[in-house]
Parts: structure tokens; sequence; C-alpha cells
């Protein structure tokens, strides 16, 4: 069987659902090898190398971190991991995305509540902005509560 010719930056890219520019970023990054050159300086890509972006593109839809991605690649490379060390890492991501989740639904509350609240007449006052403002209590309604630290992180 014949190895297949090597990938430009662009085929590879396309083929793993990435621009140039991310592949370029992960390189620089570190969290890819970076790629072979031909002599005049040109990046090429071996069905390896696709597959390694492919993982690396599949774990970032899944929403893993950059460090965290370059441990499951790191894990993913050595044929002597523990697989006990692959699932922590996404353990915690899990419990990292249920927080987040709950902040999420946290906010949508709170705004569904905001909503309810106001009229939507001609009034001027409004229970939505009196909120944003921290001064809830213009309309009679009192500010509600948003948890600390709720802003999602990405």
């Amino acid at each position: 069987m014949t190895a297949k010719p090597a990938m430009t930056i662009g085929e590879a890219a396309k083929r793993a659902g990435v621009t140039p520019k991310t592949i370029r970023f992960y390189e620089d990054a570190g969290i890819i090898k970076p790629a072979d050159r031909t002599q005049s300086g040109y990046r090429v890509y071996s069905e390896k190398n696709l597959r390694v972006l492919q993982f690396v593109q599949r774990a970032r839809t899944l929403g893993f971190s950059l460090k965290d991605v370059a441990g499951l690649l790191k894990l993913y490379d050595d044929d002597q991991r523990a697989s006990a060390n692959v699932k922590a890492l996404a353990l915690h991501h899990l419990t990292d995305l249920n927080r987040r989740i709950d902040d999420m639904i946290a906010i949508r509350d709170t705004i569904a509540t905001l909503v309810d609240r106001c009229p939507g007449g001609a009034q001027p006052d409004c229970p939505i902005l009196n909120d944003l403002e921290g001064s809830g209590g213009r309309s009679g309604s009192p500010t509600l509560p948003v948890r600390e630290n709720s802003t999602p992180g990405y």
C-alpha cells in the first residue's frame, strides 16, 4: 500500500474542519507539533497530522480548553497511559460544564423574571434597566440577585 502524498495546509484544514490560521495557531501555541516543511518552506501534512487535527477539533467542539486538549493529546500519544487519567480530565471538564449550565439557567431565569416584570408600555420606568443599573427599587421591584462568578468562562 502506498503512502498518501502530503497535504498542504489548506487541504489539511479543509479535511479537519478548521482554517489554516487555526492550524498555525495550534502550532504556535504548542498544541500540535509543527508540520514538516518542504525545501521552499511550505507546511506539509500527513494523514497522521490530519488525525491529530481532527482529534483537536473534536475536543474543541466538545468544549475542552486548549490546556485540556494539550493534556488529552499527551495522553493520546502515551501508549502506557492510564484511562483513569483521561477519565479524570473529562470528569473535571464535565463538572465545569455543569457549573456553566447552572450559571446560564440562573441568568435565563433572572432575565425571564425581569421580562415578566416589565409592563412594556409607553412609560419610561423599566424594571429591566433598573436591575441592570442596580437600582431595582425605583420601580418598586427589588434587584434580582445573580450568583457570584455567574459569567460563563470560555
